[in-house]
């Protein structure tokens, strides 16, 4: 009974191929983390260190076309030679290996004796180089560098595509900005002038709203914000649609109190309100209705605009949603302005399954829904 109860013991730790896997794993989430930050000191010194404990040599140094961005390791005395030792990968594009002719050193028992050279591929361009070094040439850590360089470079480059993702996401926020802007500033410039004789107070009203409104859709900066704030302008741009359309103009909102903190991104509610407000009156006879919903899914808040309008054409619609760009015309010349956009940057933020859902069909209205987490790392309001 005692030596089951060893044994049993035994098979509740790792073994010794396990916890290096384990370690390995680790030391790359953790460098991959900082390599898709961008290729700099900053983020270059940490990457070395987990590098350099997946490759278990010596030292381990990156470099880009101009310095040595990081050193890792013993032998810190050689770290300006990693540039010279990188520039010849960076004119070559091919992997170097170095011998104790090319790591000149008066310390008798330095560790820095060999090592190998690979470059870091961005794009088809060689933008810097993993240097790895040892006490011994060795071919297993000639492979094993060339191969972790070439993980490098597909952590730079994700990191460079999401950088690019942004930029594209930043630019389509400032084309929203444009779309909401002119079509309803005319507007409701218009609507407040019609108020300016007969009702003077209303369009003092008005005009104030039209103002507050205006600061929050055109401000700068501020990738997020709450719901409580997004809805708030939301109530302020309802009222000058309101002054506009009058009665016919309906408008329900049904709003659980635990959702209105949650940090959702910047405009991602405005647009699809805009486009229920001409789904549900542009193109209908009589009184149209707009339906918010917030409610409390526990960690998730969900939120839902829904019209009684026209609807949509299914197909367009799907087209709009998967970036396509003749699809997203049509489906603006029908309403749906930014749909697009808002579905791109839910799904950049919170991952794919917090993209926009939404239910339409031709006579029988729309209805969009999307679901965020109440809580996730990085978002949070800007204040």
């Amino acid at each position: 009974m005692a030596w089951w109860r060893r044994r049993r013991a035994a098979r509740g730790f790792l073994s010794e191929t396990d916890r290096i896997t384990y370690e390995t794993l680790r030391s790359g989430a953790q460098a991959g983390r900082n390599l898709r930050a961008g290729l700099t000191p900053e983020h270059a010194e940490p990457a070395a260190r987990h590098l350099r404990m997946m490759l278990g040599g010596t030292a381990l140094a990156i470099c880009d076309s101009q310095q040595t961005l990081a050193w890792s390791g013993l032998g810190e005395h050689h770290r300006a030679q990693a540039s010279e030792h990188a520039h010849r990968v960076l004119r070559g594009g091919d992997v170097v290996v170095l011998t104790r002719t090319d790591l000149p050193c008066e310390v008798p028992e330095c560790p820095v004796r060999a090592g190998v050279v690979a470059p870091l591929v961005v794009d088809d361009r060689v933008i810097g180089a993993l240097a790895a070094y040892s006490p011994r040439p060795s071919a297993g850590l000639a492979r094993a560098t060339e191969q972790v360089a070439t993980w490098v470079s597909g952590q730079l480059e994700l990191g460079e595509l999401d950088r690019e993702r942004t930029r594209a996401m930043e630019a389509e926020l400032r084309s929203l900005r444009a779309q909401i802007s002119p079509h309803f500033i005319y507007n409701s410039l218009g609507a407040i002038a019609s108020f300016v004789r007969t009702d003077p107070d209303r369009a003092r009203e008005l005009l104030l709203e039209f103002a507050d409104f205006t600061r929050y859709a055109l401000r700068r900066g501020g990738a997020y914000t709450t719901l409580a704030d997004e809805l708030r302008n939301i109530e302020r741009y309802l009222v000058l649609e309101q002054a506009r359309f009058g009665e016919r103009l309906r408008v329900n909102l049904l709003i659980a109190p635990e959702v209105l903190p949650v940090a959702v991104p910047y405009l991602a509610v405005q647009p699809l309100v805009e486009n229920a407000v001409r789904h549900g009156l542009a193109d209908k006879e009589g009184v149209g209705t707009i339906t918010i919903t917030g409610t409390d899914l526990g960690d998730l808040a969900e939120i839902a605009i829904e019209d009684d309008g026209v609807g949509s054409d299914p197909e367009l619609v799907r087209r709009a949603l998967d970036g396509d760009r003749s699809g997203e015309a049509v489906a603006r010349d029908s309403g749906s302005v930014g749909l697009g956009n808002v579905d791109a940057r839910l799904r950049q933020v919170y991952g794919d399954e917090h993209g926009l859902v939404v239910e339409t069909a031709p006579g029988l209205g729309t209805k969009v829904t999307f679901r965020v987490p109440k809580y996730a790392p990085g978002v949070h309001p800007d204040r």
